[in-house]
């Protein structure tokens, strides 16, 4: 029996989604991560979308 791929939706977060990924964006190329879990950016901001690096993160305040 196939174990179905878990994903989960993080709010004003990622999307995890338990790996490994095959990834294809609209223009056709593909990206590739073998990680356990791929956090996949929803916001646009990240550096190396569409896998997150946490530029969603508002910065954090100083007293």
């Amino acid at each position: 029996m196939r174990v179905p791929t878990r994903v989960r939706i993080v709010e004003r977060g990622p999307v995890l989604v338990d790996g490994p990924v095959c990834i294809e964006l609209p223009d056709g190329r593909t990206v590739e991560s073998d990680r356990f879990v791929v956090a996949l950016c929803t916001c646009r901001r990240s550096s190396c979308y569409p896998l997150c690096d946490t530029s969603h993160r508002s910065p954090k305040r100083t007293a």
